[in-house]
């Protein structure tokens, strides 16, 4: 299986080397790496790892928690997008969608991308999803949305949440997770371009939910 970890560390030469030789270690395979953020001497990354089933993965938290300035910010599982640009393999496929299927095939290519147990379509006015991805079959929507922008919220259950409202039609992308971080604001900005370039795209082909 896959793991998505999120690990603050020293922003120095050598740091990156130790986290990676730390997952070797322990028996991880590191697959992918994103740098989040880097300021003031910290850096913030992802790493997805491939991990065995079944094994408990607090040997790899205990390991990273030993390495001195490391901290694990969070760890949840994850599936992985094929290809090296899913971002531009995803709009590719929108200009070539039939015209019902725009925002069905973007909600369910987010999860992967962005590392999220669910998306999904939002009527705003009625709150209600009109579509959910894979995993998302009883989900249902946050009772409050608002304020209705781009940002990252926390339900009171925990879950995480990406919200982008569409520029022209009364609704919205919601991606979810649970037992992870927080979006953070490279995610959600990323999400953001991910869905202006849709409807761009897309135009009037939105489906049947515009």
């Amino acid at each position: 299986m896959l793991l998505r970890i999120r690990v603050r560390l020293p922003d120095r030469p050598g740091s990156l080397g130790k986290v990676a030789r730390t997952l070797g270690a322990a028996g991880a395979d590191v697959v992918r790496l994103s740098v989040l953020e880097q300021d003031e001497g910290r850096a913030l990354d992802d790493f997805t790892v491939s991990w065995p089933n079944g094994l408990s993965a607090d040997r790899l938290i205990a390991g990273l928690d030993a390495v001195p300035g490391v901290k694990v910010e969070g760890l949840w599982r994850t599936v992985e997008p094929q290809g090296l640009h899913p971002d531009v393999a995803l709009i590719g496929q929108l200009a070539t969608a039939p015209a019902v299927d725009g925002l069905v095939i973007l909600a369910d290519a987010l999860p992967a991308i962005l590392s999220a147990d669910w998306a999904g379509v939002v009527h705003v006015p009625s709150g209600k999803l009109v579509h959910t991805s894979p995993g998302g079959e009883t989900a249902e929507a946050p009772a409050d949305l608002e304020p209705l922008r781009l940002r990252a919220f926390q339900a009171p259950d925990g879950a995480q949440y990406a919200f982008v409202p569409l520029p022209s039609a009364d609704l919205a992308v919601l991606v979810a997770r649970s037992n992870a971080p927080e979006f953070h604001k490279t995610e959600i900005l990323r999400l953001e371009q991910l869905v202006l370039a849709a409807c761009a795209v897309l135009g009037e082909r939105l489906g049947p939910f515009a």
